[in-house]
């Protein structure tokens, strides 16, 4: 739903300065997740560890028009002198944005479900929407936007579209709830299982189970375990009049009574539970057989029969029911361990979870079964109590090695009874450990806290040492980025190409050095250079141009925006996004103008896919855009104006079918100069910001520079061979010099034997013989040099375009074909 400017002034109870008129579709709090400025309010929200009106102005630069603010000096800077935005000034912007999603759900009246409790939520959230999207269009928090913050969020998502609403609701401390209870306001309210998490924050399990039901205050009817003595006192204490519907494995008279559960006979491999819901027997199949699932179905089931939900039809759906994404995710891992990682949180009770899940799971080759575990915080237990239970759990589940990560484990050692243990301060500890290389032949749970490092524990970073260097001029980025930013319009965005490694030069360096000096977008070629960005500190927006359907949870966990160039990958993309909760995510559309590459095709695919993009609310489209086949040549001019009819037909197909922006883009490096009147809202710049002006090959400001170094110098005398195959005769007494590069390294064997030469000293040196894989000889006869002198292989005075004209290819191969093993060196003013 829109909203103008001046209704959300009024909703919100701001004082206003600016009178712009805008059309508010999307709520910002994170500056990193903007994508569309135009239609944006950004919340400069406040915490301890940061201020969001540092944000302001960059978010200015970036398009965004619309601040809720609390304070109008900033860093110096009077925000009323940005005279085309608004500024609406409030007591408190997290109050607002709560006040905001508030109101907006009072324009629904419609069944709205809200969750809360300590282990479940989000998996109950996901499973219900299984259950329930099949006959009714379900809006759902995104993945697990519980907080004060993602609460609000959630609920703005709410549509005309919407016929239920399903939210979660998490707390932390007493006095929480109440302002979530407002925003969301739920008539159906489920109650999942209570557990430790929090818990140094309550009194006891009463009150935090007591703060918990707030929630469910003015709700038609709840729904929660009545086999929980604690969470049934509460409730008889809490003075609740709707309707009650326990669910119970114990009390045949209870609402929802569960009679069995027990693997099936006639559906081998999956649970059976049988249940009496209301006098009425049924039977329900599950695919999964660990208690959490088994609990979290029950849940599911009773609230999905409330809401109208056959007996049949929740048969079917749950059998078909699909895991939760973002927790216990299984991968390979090195020598031959299977790794399941659970670095999502870190509590008792999700640990037994998922100890019992490894448990559970089939090993037919019969490998050990190792966790690691970091400190175990907030869980209001004394540590010796609390390691303790942790031993019990892990003896119980059939550990047979304990890894410790964090000083409380190491100071409660003892507490853990496994003989095969080991106990580290930091992550960084374990990795450098032989612990961490013995690591051979086992199913490991990875478990802890982010603040522990858990991300990273997969990856063993091994330091490269080699002669052999690339210098990056990052300087010459700069200049090359406003070379061509001299031919664009002021309105005009930039998406800048840092795929291959940033064809060679370094993409996390180019990266940082691209993202402070504002350009629009980057882009790579698949997720996993996405995330390495992300790793690294990079918050622009990130094009994925080449996604593999395998990595749609990378993209989602990174904030990655994906290419999509055919419906199969488009379902399979709207299918994974609805998986994971997701709404609105950006997407870039692919257009097939002449490449017959990648892409729609603009004439016969248009209507269809602007249709499939319409039916569903996991993805929009945030670019459209296709390729010149030949922008850098005068003797396709005719082909390319073919390509921009084309593509300016059918963007502006798509582009009227949607009331957002949608960023047209089809200019290339090449095509910035050659075709400036076709710029549109956004260009490409791939080569060029390498320093090769693809129109004429020519080099504007050299950014990479290959070198190495003379190892070692021979006196080889006349008709005397050099390298492999005695294919380097002398033709006269001669001084070759071994450099340390070679063509695994990316040194095309092709310019071996005379083809080519690299410059010492700034002369000539021929290689002779073949180009071994790290070594390659060359003939320094005339050169005044000595070992240790520099090699120059190509740079700054032997254009990277004479290897490639020898080799009869193009630059990006020369550049793009350096290996990840030579040492890169950056350097700028």
């Amino acid at each position: 739903m829109i909203y103008s400017i001046e209704k959300i002034t009024t909703l919100i109870g701001a004082r206003r300065i600016g009178n712009t008129d805008a059309q508010i579709g999307w709520l910002l709090t994170d500056s990193r997740s903007l994508c569309f400025p135009e239609e944006s309010l950004f919340f400069a929200l406040q915490s301890q560890r940061n201020d969001g009106h540092r944000y302001i102005k960059d978010l200015y630069r970036r398009g965004v028009r619309n601040f809720v603010v609390e304070k109008l000096q900033v860093e110096g800077e009077d925000l009323t002198t940005y005279t085309d935005a608004n500024i609406l000034i409030v007591p408190s912007t997290l109050s607002a944005l709560q006040r905001l999603a508030e109101r907006h759900r009072d324009e629904f009246n419609i069944p709205i479900v809200g969750i809360t409790g300590s282990n479940g939520k989000t998996m109950v959230k996901e499973w219900l929407y299984q259950l329930l999207s099949p006959q009714m269009t379900v809006t759902r928090s995104p993945r697990s936007y519980n907080s004060q913050i993602g609460v609000p969020l959630s609920v703005w998502l709410l549509s005309e579209q919407t016929d239920i609403g399903v939210f979660e609701a998490g707390i932390s401390q007493p006095g929480e709830m109440e302002s979530l209870r407002d925003i969301i306001q739920p008539t159906i309210g489920i109650l999942t299982s209570l557990g430790d998490a929090h818990q140094e924050n309550f009194r006891s399990m009463d009150e935090k189970c007591t703060e918990k039901l707030h929630l469910f205050h003015g709700a038609k009817v709840i729904f929660y375990n009545s086999d929980d003595n604690t969470v049934s006192r509460c409730i008889r204490r809490s003075g609740y009049d709707g309707e009650k519907i326990g669910w119970s494995r114990e009390n045949e008279s209870a609402p929802f009574y569960v009679a069995s559960v027990k693997p099936s006979n006639e559906k081998p491999g999956l649970t059976e539970v049988a249940y009496i819901y209301k006098g009425e027997r049924g039977i329900y199949h599950l695919p999964f057989i660990d208690e959490a699932s088994v609990e979290c179905s029950i849940a599911c089931a009773a609230a999905a029969r409330y809401l109208g939900v056959t007996n049949e039809d929740l048969d079917l759906r749950m059998q078909a029911i699909e895991p939760v994404a973002m927790r216990l995710e299984v991968k390979e891992g090195r020598h031959g361990c299977t790794l399941i990682n659970d670095s999502y949180n870190s509590d008792v009770n999700s640990l037994d979870i998922a100890l019992d899940f490894m448990n559970r799971r089939p090993d037919h080759q019969g490998r050990k079964r190792t966790l690691i575990l970091s400190d175990i915080q907030q869980s209001g237990k004394s540590d010796f109590e609390l390691y303790n239970e942790v031993n019990n759990l892990c003896q119980q589940r059939g550990v047979a090695r304990f890894i410790g990560i964090g000083p409380m484990l190491m100071k409660c050692a003892d507490c853990i009874t496994i003989a095969d243990k080991a106990f580290f301060t930091d992550a960084n500890q374990f990795v450098q450990s032989e612990t961490f290389h013995s690591l051979h032949d086992e199913v490991i749970l990875l478990k802890g806290a982010r603040a522990f490092g858990f991300d990273q524990l997969t990856e063993l970073l091994e330091q490269k040492v080699h002669e052999t260097i690339l210098e990056v001029n990052l300087n010459a980025v700069v200049e090359n980025l406003n070379y061509y930013r001299s031919f664009l319009k002021p309105e005009t965005k930039l998406v800048c190409m840092v795929k291959a490694d940033a064809y060679g030069a370094g993409a996390v360096e180019v990266a940082k050095t691209l993202q402070d000096h504002c350009v629009d977008y980057l882009a790579v070629a698949v997720a996993d250079e996405g995330v390495t960005l992300r790793r690294n500190g990079i918050t622009q927006n990130i094009i994925i141009m080449n996604p593999e359907m395998t990595a749609f949870k990378t993209m989602f966990d990174y904030d990655l925006e994906p290419e999509v160039y055919s419906f199969r990958l488009m379902d399979a993309l709207i299918h994974a996004a609805e998986k994971e909760g997701i709404t609105g995510w950006p997407v870039h559309i692919k257009l097939d103008t002449g490449m017959h590459r990648l892409g729609f095709d603009p004439e016969k695919d248009i209507e269809e896919l602007i249709a499939r993009l319409k039916q569903q609310s996991a993805i929009i489209p945030r670019s459209v855009f296709s390729h010149f086949v030949g922008s850098d040549s005068d003797d396709f001019d005719a082909f390319s104006a073919e390509q921009f009819r084309k593509f300016d037909a059918g963007s502006s197909k798509l582009q009227a079918a949607f009331s957002h922006k949608i960023l047209r883009h089809i200019d290339n490096s090449a095509g910035i100069e050659h075709f400036p009147e076709r710029q549109l809202d956004m260009c490409r710049l791939g080569l060029g910001l390498y320093g090769i002006d693809p129109l004429d090959n020519r080099i504007l400001h050299t950014v990479s520079t290959l070198k190495t170094t003379i190892l070692q110098m021979h006196h080889v005398p006349k008709d005397e061979t050099v390298g492999y195959s005695r294919r380097g005769i002398l033709e006269r007494d001669s001084i070759i010099a071994a450099i340390p590069i070679g063509y695994a390294d990316g040194l095309n064997r092709h310019l071996g034997r005379g083809a080519c030469y690299c410059l010492v000293n700034g002369q000539k040196a021929p290689y002779v013989g073949n180009i071994c894989m790290d070594v390659a000889m060359i003939d320094v006869t005339d050169i005044d040099c000595k070992e240790g002198d520099s090699v120059e292989i190509f740079g700054e005075h032997l254009p990277v375009t004479v290897l490639s004209d020898v080799l009869d290819t193009i630059p990006y191969e020369v550049l793009t074909g350096v290996s990840n093993r030579v040492k890169k060196v950056y350097f700028q003013d």
